[in-house]
């Protein structure tokens, strides 16, 4: 079988239900963006220690879940939950009991931070997006809450690989 079909010459797009749509649709660039943030992820844990690579990892696997919620293939995907947006505030406290902010910091100040900080643009672009479409057609509070906190996640990852404002102990549980 080939992923050749060629349905989508006159661009138009099948979404998960069957529903075919205009590759311009906002639902489109929605599930498409969140592929985006997905794939630079793929790219950033390359450059990541262990642990953070295994939190992206789990991520991806989240973002895969979202997406095809939005490309309306709820009925093949368990859905977004609280139980996922709250692993992902975890995260975060975790890497905020370790990382001292004191100011903003300039993006990039590593490689591994830099892919970090494209991934959070594109996660929060992903976000503006999925607010969107909201307004137009319905989608779950708790798939803008996992961006928005993803988003935050991944701010304070970048700032914890650079190593800068960083007291940490050995054995942490990061």
């Amino acid at each position: 079988m080939s992923i050749t079909t060629k349905t989508g010459d006159a661009g138009e797009t099948s979404l998960a239900n069957g529903e075919r749509i205009s590759k311009a649709a906002i639902r489109v660039e929605t599930y498409g963006t969140v592929d985006e943030l997905n794939s630079f992820l793929g790219l950033a844990k390359h450059f990541l220690p262990d642990n953070e690579r295994e939190v992206v990892e789990q991520v991806q696997k989240d973002l895969f879940r979202l997406a095809a919620e939005l490309a309306k293939g709820e009925k093949f995907v368990r859905l977004i939950s609280e139980e996922d947006i709250e692993l992902l505030t975890k995260h975060v406290h975790a890497y905020e009991e370790v990382v001292k902010l004191d100011s903003f910091v300039l993006p990039g100040e590593t490689v591994p931070s830099a892919y970090l900080d494209v991934c959070r643009t594109v996660a929060r672009r992903a976000e503006r997006l999925v607010v969107k479409l909201s307004e137009k057609e319905g989608v779950r509070p708790e798939v803008i809450k996992y961006l928005n906190r993803l988003s935050d996640l991944l701010y304070i990852m970048a700032r914890f690989v650079e190593g800068k404002h960083i007291t940490r102990i050995r054995g942490s549980e990061l």
